[in-house]
């Protein structure tokens, strides 16, 4: 792969941006490049100041009205189970 160090010019900070292998580069060494100006030619992957900001994946009552649906379904499959094996029971005399 490729590590591509990006110094601001305004306050001299610098940036390491890592490329994958396999990836065409669009920029060269000493290029100048602007911001959110893509790194490579694949659209999903580099360019010059995508933050890594926080990352969320779900809002957390949806996880937990899925977890509580889930959960109501594997009850209600426990019980319609031992429903059906209690009533084989008493409908088949020995």
């Amino acid at each position: 792969g490729y590590e591509i160090t990006i110094v601001d010019a305004s306050n001299e900070r610098q940036v390491i941006d890592i490329i994958p292998r396999g990836l065409e580069l669009l920029v060269s060494e000493g290029e100048s490049i602007k911001l959110d100006q893509p790194l490579t030619s694949n659209p999903n992957v580099g360019g010059f100041g995508q933050g890594d900001a926080e990352i969320v994946l779900q809002d957390p009552l949806r996880v937990q009205g899925l977890l509580f649906f889930l959960g109501s379904v594997v009850l209600a499959q426990i019980f319609w189970f031992l429903k059906r094996n209690s009533l084989r029971r008493f409908n088949y005399p020995k």
